[in-house]
């Protein structure tokens, strides 16, 4: 399951036997596979989701956009969601390291880092299985060169994570 699914780029592209996109866009319908389940509805309103009916739940630069209550709740339906063992991936920029560059979208409007989301996580009952303070960049929006070679390139040398990252890797166990 992929929540704040939007325009579908993930979820359209990964192998799985069930695969729910979570959005309150209507373009989400639109632009997900036909193999793919889309609900519409808030994240902290997963009640359509049977409860520990899902092995892998995947957010990606979702929790700037909403308030700290909303994100708490989200986070407590995934763990309602979530099969025992379950996994929550998430991939958030890290105020921490881009505090310059964090507010440089006006829709961002909740400040957070990987300390306090790990934090959270535990408090929700998740264990934190993998931190990574610093993994991808901020932004594609540079002048470097955008390419297959160059991803494969970044991902197989952590070095670059420390100098390049400005999203967090989280990866929590229900």
């Amino acid at each position: 399951m992929e929540l704040a699914a939007g325009y579908c780029e993930f979820i359209n592209n990964i192998n799985a036997r069930q695969k729910i996109a979570i959005d309150i866009n209507e373009d989400t319908i639109r632009r997900a596979n036909k193999d793919i389940q889309v609900v519409l509805t808030t994240s902290s309103d997963l009640s359509r989701i049977e409860s520990e009916s899902i092995d892998r739940i995947f957010v990606s630069n979702f929790f700037e956009h909403i308030t700290k209550d909303h994100i708490v709740q989200t986070v407590k339906e995934c763990h309602r969601c979530l099969k025992k063992g379950g996994k929550l991936l998430i991939l958030q920029p890290n105020i921490r390291f881009i505090y310059k560059d964090y507010w440089m979208f006006y829709d961002h409007i909740t400040p957070i880092d990987d300390r306090a989301l790990c934090e959270l996580l535990e408090l929700s009952e998740f264990t934190i299985e993998l931190n990574v303070p610093q993994f991808l960049p901020f932004t594609t929006k540079s002048k470097l060169p955008k390419s297959l070679l160059f991803v494969k390139l970044y991902l197989t040398i952590p070095l670059l994570w420390k100098i390049f990252g400005g999203q967090a890797f989280i990866v929590a166990i229900k």
